[in-house]
């Protein structure tokens, strides 16, 4: 498989995973019963390990390590971020607050990975 079909792949996935774990925090803050469906609970792990799958193929394609690029590094330290809050957000938040805090602080989260993505840098100028 081509580079560019894997990085195509891995880009779906990423807006995929992002846009259904936003509409699952709408759905927290509404309270809303469609959160507790199965599909719902399912859906975002089959999307997240064919994400995970391309990273993976996009890494080794390209010969890239978290070793020698500290942008790759600073991307799986914000994924692992990214991923601790919304295991917060969408289960183990104690209160519904907690919850709400968790999913915007993880969305703030994904824009940290998308801009070390895109520039590949791990420190952001913000000014």
């Amino acid at each position: 498989m081509s580079y560019t079909l894997i990085k195509m792949i891995h880009v779906s996935c990423v807006i995929t995973s992002f846009l259904f774990f936003f509409i699952r925090g709408v759905w927290l803050i509404r309270e809303s019963p469609i959160l507790h469906q199965r599909w719902v609970k399912i859906l975002p792990h089959v999307v997240d390990t064919v994400l995970l799958a391309s990273a993976i193929a996009l890494a080794y394609k390209s010969h890239q390590t978290p070793m020698n690029n500290p942008w790759l590094a600073a991307k799986i330290s914000g994924l692992l971020v990214y991923i601790g809050l919304g295991m917060v957000a969408m289960r183990f938040g104690k209160t519904r607050q907690v919850r709400i805090n968790a999913w915007i602080a993880a969305q703030c989260v994904f824009v940290y990975i998308v801009a070390v993505a895109i520039t590949k840098s791990p420190v952001l100028n913000l000014l």
